[in-house]
């Protein structure tokens, strides 16, 4: 089977001229956008060795794939129309499971929190792409797909052209799309959600395309007017070398196992922050300190008003 086109590949010419029309237009004044010379060196950089870093991985993700569509449950036939809207949903739902992971266990963090380092939200934050995510193995959460029947050229399409779809969200140019759109559709306000490191807005809007998954499971918070977007980390690493960018977290890890061994499920399984004692920031912990500040302002108010 000849390995398919992929819609990555096709669509980087655009990624980089619209990156390039995106600050010129924020320049003139037309649009919002903030741009740093660094910090977007630094996505162009992570943006290009992702690339080259996961050629190896894709090729035996796709070897992994073709074995198991020999041994697959159904037949898809990749000409139906019917088995592309099948494969849409399927693939867009796998796409939820590993960005929730990513987000939810520190070893899938490690490789994903590259993403999320830019303290600017802009186009050429899309490309701020992982060096380790093959290395992490989530590229397996695909691999079921082939088995239940679709070919592996039709699931790396699909999966291709969702990750081009996302590129158009890393941007605070569009401040809300059409009440219906937003209902459905993953955009640039659900996804500034989830980039920020404000605690209400953290671990949320796990979506691809389609944010009827994050209704659906939960996790789904909409941006508010009264609450903008501050991003980043929780703790910022204040640096825009490329290298500590993509390692820092791999090296924290590291450093945990060495210092703790008898604790390596919790370091490397457990969620981003995660200490024997509870001393490190969670998401969880983060949540619940900000909820309580907020029941502590509004007990007055609400005792006042009565």
């Amino acid at each position: 089977m000849k390995f398919p086109t992929d819609p990555v590949t096709l669509a980087t010419p655009f990624f980089i001229l619209s990156v390039i029309a995106e600050i010129a237009l924020a320049r003139l004044g037309k649009l919002k956008a903030r741009y740093e010379t660094k910090d977007t060196a630094t996505s162009l950089v992570m943006g290009l060795f992702s690339t080259l870093s996961g050629a190896p991985f894709a090729a035996i993700s796709f070897a992994g794939a073709i074995w198991l569509y020999h041994h697959r449950l159904f037949t898809i036939p990749m000409t139906a129309a019917w088995a592309w809207v099948l494969v849409f949903f399927a693939e867009d739902l796998t796409y939820y499971v590993f960005h929730r992971l990513s987000h939810e266990r520190r070893i899938w963090w490690a490789a994903h929190v590259n993403h999320h380092s830019s303290q600017h939200y802009n186009l050429s934050t899309a490309l701020r792409q992982t060096w380790t995510g093959g290395v992490a193995g989530t590229w397996a959460l695909w691999l079921p797909l082939s088995l239940l029947g679709f070919p592996p050229a039709m699931v790396a399409i699909e999966k291709g052209i969702s990750l081009v779809y996302q590129y158009w969200i890393h941007t605070e140019a569009i401040r809300r799309m059409p009440r219906w759109f937003e209902a459905v559709f993953n955009t640039p306000s659900h996804h500034r959600v989830h980039h920020a490191r404000n605690p209400r807005y953290l671990d949320r809007n796990y979506a691809g395309i389609l944010i009827v998954w994050d209704r659906m499971f939960g996790t789904f918070q909409p941006e508010l007017d009264e609450e903008a977007c501050r991003y980043g980390l929780v703790h910022n690493l204040g640096t825009f070398n490329p290298l500590r960018v993509a390692f820092h977290e791999w090296v924290g890890i590291a450093a945990d196992l060495i210092r703790s061994p008898r604790h390596a499920l919790g370091w490397l399984f457990g969620p981003p922050g995660w200490s024997p004692d509870g001393s490190r920031d969670t998401s969880a912990s983060l949540k619940a300190a900000w909820a309580a500040r907020q029941k502590a302002v509004q007990a007055p108010a609400k005792h006042e008003a009565a």
